[in-house]
């Protein structure tokens, strides 16, 4: 194999799903990541939205766009991501991730909007292959950082692997008259996170005993993606730097990081700033 460059890692906080429509500070922040690195071999996505009690990896040529929500308006729904899958890369992934076992899926899964959502900003063309790989909810926090050092070796394949969920998600507690503060404990739960990722990416342990990770993470699916990058730091022996921060609606964190990135930190939002979208359907469990 021809030698790449070393690529990138990325933990993308997504929000809502009408962020991949909107334009806002945080859309902004993924489209100067995506323009900022290498163009990748491939995409390797660890989505909030596939978890699921395997671990499995998309494995077919041309992977679906998902639209896993309902209640939203019609444009979002009319969003295709039509990237190319790279059934190649679901063998190397089974191999580095060596001795747990990754299952090959040709055809139950694709591309979920935790992927797609991101990535019609950070990479709008669609060309680069794009393959996700389930999280396992039977595993403890401890078991993804792992993962998360094991796939670092795909970076020197020219695989860019990036996380999709978000530092904070309790959607029960959101305060739709604060789209860009946060309570309390999510400002304290988002600074302890932001200072473990510096000092000690892969103290897993660290992350979820901190006393605000249950409001923070209520369930845990939109936390964990975060771990394979907190893998990815500690196996490079470095923290993971902010992209950027990211207070919503009282009870979110759209703190995004990086690891490896020639990528300059977007500041915070000044006046005038366009918030991340405020259009959730009532019954938003699923987001």
């Amino acid at each position: 194999m021809a030698t790449m460059p070393l690529m990138p890692a990325a933990f993308l906080g997504h929000g809502s799903p009408m962020n991949a429509i909107e334009r806002n500070r945080f859309t902004e922040a993924w489209r100067t990541f995506g323009a900022s690195v290498p163009r990748p071999r491939a995409i390797l996505a660890v989505s909030a939205h596939w978890y699921v009690n395997a671990t499995a990896v998309t494995a077919m040529p041309r992977p679906r766009t998902i639209h896993d929500f309902h209640g939203f308006p019609r444009p979002l729904f009319e969003v295709d991501y039509p990237a190319p899958g790279l059934p190649e890369l679901a063998e190397e992934v089974a191999d580095v991730a060596k001795p747990d076992f990754v299952g090959s899926d040709h055809d139950g899964w694709g591309l979920d909007h935790g992927t797609w959502s991101v990535l019609v900003h950070a990479f709008p063309d669609a060309d680069i292959p794009v393959v996700q790989l389930s999280i396992n909810a039977q595993k403890p926090p401890e078991w993804h950082v792992r993962m998360g050092v094991r796939l670092a070796a795909l970076r020197e394949r020219g695989v860019l692997v990036l996380g999709s969920g978000n530092v904070v998600h309790n959607l029960r507690a959101m305060d739709w008259k604060q789209p860009d503060t946060a309570f309390d404990w999510n400002t304290r739960f988002d600074a302890h996170v932001k200072q473990l990722l510096a000092e000690r990416a892969g103290d897993a342990a660290g992350l979820v005993s901190h006393r605000d990770y249950a409001l923070s993470a209520p369930t845990a699916e939109h936390f964990l993606p975060l771990l394979y990058l907190a893998g990815i730091a500690a196996a490079a022996g470095k923290g993971a730097d902010v992209l950027v921060e990211g207070p919503a609606y009282g009870s979110l964190s759209m703190t995004s990081y990086t690891v490896g990135a020639q990528c300059p930190r977007q500041d915070q939002a000044g006046e005038g700033a366009a918030a991340p979208s405020s259009v959730v359907p009532a019954d938003a469990s699923n987001l």
